[in-house]
């Protein structure tokens, strides 16, 4: 209700300051197609309004005149004509990434002389490694690390759907070594959280994201970036490796190949190497027609009125 409220008092200045309407003329008939399409343009140009904001009044707008054609159906076609009025599409945000040489960089950050920096160094191998999500690395317990040939983690995903994620060999010494320094390797430990902070407390997504940060901002050519670019770069390293995509997409613990699909588009590598496989037409390999002069002048008048 009260966005219903905000918005209608918007549109009411609107009306007032820029069109020169007094708000004691203002009918529901007045509330057309054409003047909430420029008030919308008047919020995202003048007032600086987020596409996804005008997006919100546009649903406000909707919903209120779908109210409007129920209580006065002689309003109807009006309403459907606003009705009818789209939601404007946001561009995709650039899709942030590492390149394999910033990632050898990132991992050679912690200080391995001491036991937090042998800690982080071994949370951001595994979150690289496995392309897990953030929540997935803190919901980790030791039992889900398995470090004996094969060397493999078990991922807790979205839909509580579980999946056993194969890590690199230095990937899994390094974790076994701070399991040993941790004395995380008896069975009554195999509950005990895999990443924690000093009181013991299994970490939290802001602590895995504060320690990526802390490393992240030691080198000059890495951008500000959170867990999830950590996961993008695995799964970019994958597809430019030359991995099947549905394999990649069963790693990630995507449902849907399409989900996956962005990293094919978001990598300009791939795309040129998709149109070099494409062997260019040469001349000498045109189709008859092609070098045929009557049956292109032919084609090129046909439809044409003859005089």
């Amino acid at each position: 209700m009260s966005r219903s409220r905000s918005l209608i008092r918007l549109l009411l200045s609107y009306c007032r300051d820029v069109r020169g309407i007094p708000v004691e003329k203002i009918q529901l008939s007045s509330v057309k197609a054409d003047l909430v399409c420029d008030f919308l343009d008047w919020l995202e140009d003048e007032r600086g309004c987020s596409i996804s904001t005008r997006n919100q009044r546009l649903a406000a707008v909707h919903s209120f005149m779908r109210f409007v054609q129920s209580e006065s159906p002689s309003l109807i076609q009006q309403c459907q004509k606003v009705l009818e009025i789209p939601f404007k599409k946001s561009p995709e945000p650039a899709m942030k990434y590492l390149t394999m040489d910033e990632m050898k960089v990132l991992l050679n950050q912690p200080d391995r002389s001491t036991s937090s920096g042998r800690r982080d160094l071994a949370l951001l191998c595994l979150l690289y490694d496995t392309g897990a999500r953030a929540q997935e690395i803190v919901d980790l317990s030791v039992r889900h690390a398995r470090l004996n040939h094969p060397n493999s983690i078990q991922l807790m995903g979205k839909g509580r759907k579980t999946r056993l994620v194969p890590i690199s060999a230095n990937t899994a010494a390094i974790l076994k070594n701070y399991l040993d320094e941790h004395r995380l390797t008896t069975p009554e430990k195999l509950d005990h959280p895999l990443f924690f902070n000093r009181q013991r407390q299994r970490m939290t997504r802001a602590g895995v994201t504060y320690v990526l940060q802390k490393y992240a901002q030691m080198v000059n050519s890495i951008p500000d970036i959170s867990p999830h670019a950590i996961r993008h770069s695995k799964a970019m390293h994958l597809l430019q490796a030359g991995i099947n995509i549905v394999y990649i997409r069963d790693f990630l613990g995507h449902s849907d190949l399409k989900t996956t699909e962005i990293y094919a588009r978001a990598d300009p590598k791939a795309r040129q190497e998709a149109l070099a496989s494409v062997a260019p037409v040469t001349p000498s390999e045109l189709p008859p027609w092609a070098t045929d002069a009557d049956l292109l002048s032919w084609l090129k008048g046909y439809g044409k009125a003859t005089p």
